[in-house]
């Protein structure tokens, strides 16, 4: 899945998802975007083999998905999708929007917790 090439029609489609982020998605984005995070780089919208993530942090191998209304009709495609990249050494962190809207703070904490190095 994740490690074979992305189709022309998902980079298209992650494209336009870019320039139609949802507030949540751009409140984030605000916070992660030019390495403000721990100097770690993401990428919004970003196809993972026939996947588009909302976020990813490449260098620590992890997604950032934030649920909104419609993902409660989308269960198993999620759990497919979870597993696939789970499969291919990607991480995934999930988040509300109600979270993202009203406790952001949190959040920013809860990611910068997953993507510390753990210091044995």
């Amino acid at each position: 899945m994740p490690h074979k090439r992305s189709t022309p029609s998902a980079f298209y489609h992650a494209k336009e998802l870019r320039r139609n982020l949802t507030p949540p998605e751009r409140k984030l984005w605000a916070y992660l975007r030019d390495h403000q995070l721990n100097g770690l780089g993401f990428r919004r919208q970003h196809a993972l083999g026939p996947f588009i993530v909302d976020f990813c942090c490449p260098e620590r191998r992890t997604t950032i998905e934030l649920d909104g209304h419609t993902h409660a009709n989308q269960v198993e495609y999620d759990q497919a999708r979870t597993q696939g990249l789970s499969e291919h050494g990607w991480n995934e962190l999930r988040f509300t929007n109600r979270e993202i809207e009203h406790n952001i703070e949190a959040v920013i904490q809860a990611i910068t917790e997953a993507l510390t190095p753990s210091q044995h």
